[in-house]
């Protein structure tokens, strides 16, 4: 049975749900994963998968896409309903223009059937390797007007719920884990795309103006997500905040510190809106 516990420097074995219709594949699939010392449950349908989540969170899901009576985009929205659990999508159906939208809603990556189990493989790890980034699934309070929910791809501005797409979520996930300090826009990057062909600075540029037009009471003058010149962003608390609080269901109440927010710095380079994929 899959159980919830600390994801970060841990030394059990990283935990898989799989999630697909046909037993073959499951069978083999699970298999493998095994072999190469990774903990598998299966499930042969979005119910199954769901009852698995009621007793205990994995680390990663990999779910197929075109299932009955629930299909893979249904199942991965309910998950991500529930918590921003990183989700590899497998289908027989080449997603085409559709595939980065559908990366931008429910899933961290996707691979297409026939697959090599190498590749996918290869891919796991990319994305397990992301999981240290993340911070406790419990609210993070950043000052009086800003907590951070980000199990839930939440943010509670001013008392009121802000949802956040995965992206964001990611890249919030990596500045919080270390608050306080610079990360390069380079790492960034790697963190919101590792695997977008011909991604550049500007995807990471764009994305940090919409999050702060998201979580900043006001944008133009950040008191939270900070530009760091030439360098990159860097995520900061109010004096008194950065504290770990219980995560509530729903955001009705304000997240409180004891301090106002520090000063902030210039706004990001400018530069034209642009869709980020």
């Amino acid at each position: 049975m899959l159980s919830p516990g600390p994801i970060g420097g841990r030394t059990e074995p990283p935990r898989i749900l799989l999630v697909d219709d046909d037993p073959r594949l499951l069978i083999l699939l699970a298999e493998q994963l095994r072999d190469d010392g990774f903990a598998v449950a299966t499930a042969r349908d979005g119910d199954e998968a769901l009852r698995r989540l009621d007793s205990g969170w994995p680390d990663l899901l990999v779910i197929d896409m075109m299932m009955p009576r629930m299909d893979g985009l249904t199942l991965a929205r309910e998950i991500k309903g529930r918590a921003d659990l990183p989700i590899i999508v497998l289908s027989a159906i080449d997603a085409g223009d559709s595939k980065a939208d559908l990366l931008e809603e429910v899933a961290e990556d996707y691979v297409t059937k026939p697959y090599h189990y190498p590749e996918l493989r290869a891919r796991i790890h990319r994305v397990l390797r992301r999981l240290g980034d993340r911070v406790p699934r419990q609210r993070l309070v950043l000052g009086p007007n800003l907590a951070l929910e980000l199990h839930r791809r939440e943010a509670i501005v001013k008392g009121k719920a802000v949802a956040l797409t995965p992206t964001e979520s990611r890249l919030l996930y990596a500045l919080a884990a270390n608050l306080g300090r610079t990360m390069t826009t380079e790492t960034l990057l790697v963190r919101g795309w590792a695997e977008t062909e011909d991604a550049d600075p500007s995807y990471v540029w764009v994305t940090m103006r919409r999050l702060r037009q998201k979580i900043e009471v006001d944008p133009n003058k950040p008191a939270h997500l900070l530009t760091v010149r030439g360098v990159g962003y860097r995520l900061v608390a109010a004096e008194g905040g950065g504290t770990i609080a219980p995560a509530t269901s729903a955001a009705t109440e304000t997240a409180t510190a004891t301090a106002p927010a520090p000063g902030s710095t210039a706004s990001d380079d400018q530069m034209s809106e642009r869709p980020i994929p």
